[in-house]
Parts: C-alpha cells; sequence; structure tokens
C-alpha cells in the first residue's frame, strides 16, 4: 500500500529546501574562507581562518554525507551503509511493530491505567448531562433512520414471515390449550363459571319473552309431527293455551332443577361437569386423535390467506410506525432513549455494586480484547509499513524531519571549526 505523494504546495517542502540552501551557504563560505586564506599566504590571522575554514569543511561535508546516508546514497553512489531508512524498512517496521506491542499493548498496564481511570464513574458523569444524553439520543435516531433506508424491505418481509410460520409450525397447540385450560380449572375456576352460567341461564328461563318463544316451538312441533291429534285436541281445548302452560312448567322445572345445582356442591351435573373437564385437559395431552384435530385446525389457520396479509403487512405497520417517530425531532422512542440513560447514569452515581460489576465487565473485556489483538495489530503494522512505496516512505520522513537535520549539518560545520582552532592553537604551543 504505497503512502500518499506530498502535495507540492506543501510548506514543509518550502522549509527544507530553505534550510539546505543555507547549509550549502555556509558550506561553500568555508570552502571560499579555506581556499582565500591560502591565496593570502596562509600567515598570522588567516592560517586561523584556514585552520578553522578546513575543519568547518571537514564537519559539514561529513554531517552532510551522514544525513543523506539516512535517506539516500549520497552522489547517487552504492556506499555501504547508505540510504538506511530504504534498506532497513522491513526492520523498522518490526521493530515498530514490537515497541507498539511492548510498550502500548501490554495487558498488564492497559489494564492498569483503565482501573485508575475507572470507566464506570466517568461515565455515569458524562450520561448525567443532559447535552451528553440527549446527543447520544440523537445519533441514536439518525443511526436508525439510515438502518431503516439501508434495510431490504422484501428480504425483512420474507424474514418475518418465515419466522412467524416457523414459530406457529412449532408451537404445541393442543398442549398450550391444556395449560391454559389447567390454569382456568385451578382452585375452582371452572365451578365459579359454571355457577355463572346456570345464573344466567336462570334468569333467561324466567323471563317472558324466552317463555312465549318456547311456547311457539312446542307447537309448531306438535302441529307438525302430530297434526291430527292436534286437531282433534283443538275442538275440546285450544292448543296454544296448552302450550303456554306447557312452556311455563318446563320454565318452572328447569329453573328449580338449577338451583338445585347452584346450592349443592356434589350435586351429580357438577361431577359430569368436573369428570368432562379433566377427562378434556387429560386428552389434550396424550389423545393423539385430538391432538391431530388441533394441529390441522392450527395448519389451515397458517396457510389462510388473511393470515399471510397480516404477516406479510406486519413489517409495514412497523417500518412506518418507526419513521414516522423517528423523522421527528420529538421522537418519542430517542426521548425514551434519553430517560432511559439519564436513568442509567443515576444508577451508575449512586450504586457501587453496579459500578463495580461495570468495571468488572470492562476490565475482562479490555484484557481479551488485548490479548486478541496484541499479534493483529502488531502484524498490521509490520506489514503495512513493509507495503509502502520507499520513494514516498522517504519523501514522508525528510519533510517530517529533514529540516530539523539541517541543524546538525550548521552544528556539524561551526563544531569541526572549532576544532579546526584548538587543533591549530594546539600546533603553535607544541611549537609546530
Amino acid at each position: 500500500m504505497p503512502l500518499p505523494a506530498s502535495s507540492p504546495d506543501d510548506p514543509r517542502r518550502a522549509q527544507l529546501r530553505r534550510m539546505k540552501g543555507w547549509a550549502l551557504a555556509l558550506l561553500l563560505a568555508m570552502l571560499s574562507g579555506f581556499v582565500f586564506s591560502h591565496y593570502m599566504g596562509n600567515r598570522g590571522a588567516w592560517a586561523w581562518v584556514a585552520a578553522f575554514c578546513e575543519a568547518a569543511t571537514v564537519g559539514a561535508l561529513a554531517d552532510w554525507f551522514a544525513v543523506v546516508a539516512l535517506f539516500r546514497h549520497p552522489l547517487g553512489l552504492p556506499i555501504p551503509h547508505t540510504a538506511i531508512i530504504p534498506r532497513s524498512k522491513r526492520r523498522i517496521g518490526d521493530s515498530l511493530a514490537a515497541f507498539v506491542r511492548d510498550h502500548f499493548l501490554q495487558p498488564e498496564r492497559l489494564l492498569e491505567r483503565l482501573q485508575v481511570f475507572d470507566p464506570a464513574v466517568r461515565l455515569g458523569q458524562w450520561l448525567a448531562q443532559p447535552q451528553q444524553s440527549a446527543r447520544l439520543a440523537g445519533m441514536a435516531r439518525g443511526w436508525a433512520l439510515q438502518a431503516l433506508d439501508l434495510l431490504d424491505e422484501a428480504a425483512v418481509r420474507r424474514a418475518i414471515h418465515g419466522f412467524v410460520v416457523a414459530r406457529l409450525q412449532a408451537w404445541n397447540v393442543a398442549a398450550s390449550a391444556g395449560e391454559v385450560l389447567q390454569l382456568l380449572t385451578r382452585e375452582g375456576r371452572h365451578q365459579r363459571l359454571l355457577d355463572e352460567a346456570l345464573q344466567r341461564l336462570g334468569v333467561l328461563l324466567d323471563d317472558d319473552a324466552v317463555k312465549q318463544r318456547v311456547s311457539e316451538m312446542i307447537l309448531r312441533f306438535a302441529r307438525r309431527e302430530w297434526p291430527r291429534l292436534i286437531g282433534t285436541v283443538d275442538w275440546v281445548r285450544p292448543v296454544e293455551g296448552m302450550a303456554d302452560s306447557l312452556a311455563e312448567r318446563l320454565a318452572r322445572a328447569l329453573v328449580e332443577e338449577l338451583q338445585q345445582v347452584l346450592a349443592q356442591p356434589g350435586h351429580p351435573i357438577r361431577q359430569d361437569y368436573e369428570a368432562w373437564v379433566a377427562g378434556y385437559l387429560q386428552r389434550l395431552r396424550e389423545d393423539p386423535t385430538l391432538i391431530a384435530q388441533v394441529e390441522a385446525i392450527k395448519q389451515r389457520l397458517i396457510e389462510h390467506p388473511s393470515l399471510q396479509e397480516y404477516v406479510q403487512s406486519v413489517w409495514d405497520e412497523i417500518h412506518t410506525g418507526l419513521r414516522r417517530d423517528l423523522a421527528r425531532e420529538d421522537s418519542a422512542l430517542a426521548a425514551h432513549l434519553q430517560r432511559s440513560l439519564a436513568a442509567f447514569a443515576q444508577s451508575l452515581q449512586r450504586d457501587p455494586e453496579l459500578r463495580a460489576a461495570i468495571n468488572q465487565h470492562l476490565m475482562a473485556g479490555a484484557e481479551k480484547l488485548t490479548t486478541r489483538l496484541r499479534g493483529g495489530v502488531t502484524d498490521y503494522i509490520a506489514q503495512t509499513i513493509h507495503d509502502w512505496d520507499e520513494r514516498h516512505l522517504v519523501e514522508q520522513l525528510e519533510l517530517s524531519v529533514g529540516r530539523d537535520l539541517q541543524y546538525i549539518r550548521f552544528n556539524g560545520t561551526l563544531v569541526g571549526g572549532l576544532i579546526g582552532l584548538l587543533l591549530h592553537a594546539l600546533i603553535l604551543l607544541s611549537g609546530g
């Protein structure tokens, strides 16, 4: 992966060019001084100038060589141990990766710093600020809107349909119905239900309109089944009156029987009802024929077009509702999230056990993540540097530190000149 080339307008390029120009000008000045001092006879003060300029020239050339050798071959000559950075790119990458691994991704140090940081307290303090929780809720609202736009609606509909149908297929309806009925019959609830039904039936039978309808029904049935007999009886006594009397007596008999059932907990009808309920519950659990019938009803419901259309429309309703709410600045979902974040912040601030638990989870997660990433990050850094283009690498490094390296040339010129003066003085003192 090549490094991006530096822009021609990069200000560092002009600064580096200017510093190189000053260093070169200083070198040329030392050379000129050395030549001119020899031209002047190299005696007296000129001898000191010659000594300074000669040593300064040597120092400037030596430091120029050292600085250039870092980035490239001086004068393009393949001199050994030059162009150090391009030649050592792989070693630099490996060393840098190992440095990052050992000093920045060492689990013990990271966990120690993380523990001192106390992330749970910092999180609680940050979330306790209304503007922070509001900003976080707003960001979540924006992300949710983007997610809704990116979702493949056809795929979502298929997924919802498949999920619902799979759940319905796996649902044991007979067992669920048995559990519901067992819950309804607990503590004699089904007997209270029977009492309520019998009381309502008694009120219904005592109603005059009901009695009239029963009388008319009896009369229609008798005339249809025994027309001659009814015709003969009608000469003696009106059949309508007999039907009314029979309906009245039948209603009274039924009401009396209902009252007995209501008054006697051990009445045979109650016992039969109890046995029927218990038997039906047992059949829902064990009778394969009844279970198959219930499953067949369930399967017909699953395959019914109305259910299919409803399942297909579920996503439309969810999507429309979510989009309508999230598009509003006063989104109910965002407001709920903000309130939840504020409540969580309050819990963090007043509950030390919650803070300790969160810190413990963060520590454990950070340790696992650091251990897992150490090798990957190390390899990534090393491989990235290995893949860098050498020319661009050298260019970037030279633009970053080359300006400062020119001061080495300035210092070399000055220090070399001072050493030249010192050596000249020692020669004079020794009588040379």
